[in-house]
């Protein structure tokens, strides 16, 4: 077992569908339902209108904390999933949260937090994935370019 006091998670999500930004599409009702899902323990939740463009949605959990940042103008969504608890398992939770938002390119980025071991890394672990269409549309336009590029 690793001698850290806690693991901090966030994902950056790009390019996510429209209609699952909005404040009115369920996001409020489906956070809770994954999270519970998942085995986490809700103490209480707050969802706070920033204005248009932002809105902040905190669940304090008996094992760390939830925040989810939705920015609709931008297609963006980041989120921030800190875990005081060993035990607790934050990929169900962040798999169901992009199956939420759909969207096209995303970024994890790991943190182990208070890792009071000699050796402690404090570089952070980084995960960045492109979802299938959008990355055979980005070779498919350097394609076209490296022909066109050729012809002259």
């Amino acid at each position: 077992m690793e001698n850290i006091v806690a693991r901090h998670q966030t994902l950056d999500m790009y390019n996510c569908k429209p209609d699952n930004l909005k404040g009115d599409n369920g996001i409020q009702r489906d956070l809770p339902a994954l999270l519970e899902g998942a085995g986490f323990h809700i103490i209480t939740s707050k969802t706070e209108i920033i204005d248009d463009a932002h809105t902040v949605i905190f669940l304090l959990l008996r094992e760390g904390h939830f925040a989810v940042h939705l920015y609709p103008n931008l297609h963006y969504v980041a989120t921030d999933l800190f875990l005081c608890e060993p035990g607790a398992a934050p990929e169900k939770v962040l798999q169901g949260i992009r199956k939420l938002f759909h969207p096209e390119k995303f970024r994890t980025t790991y943190l182990k937090r208070g890792d009071f071991t000699r050796s402690a890394d404090m570089k952070p672990k980084i995960k960045t994935r492109v979802a299938t269409l959008r990355r055979i549309h980005n070779t498919g336009a350097k394609v076209i370019r490296l022909l066109a590029h050729r012809r002259h």
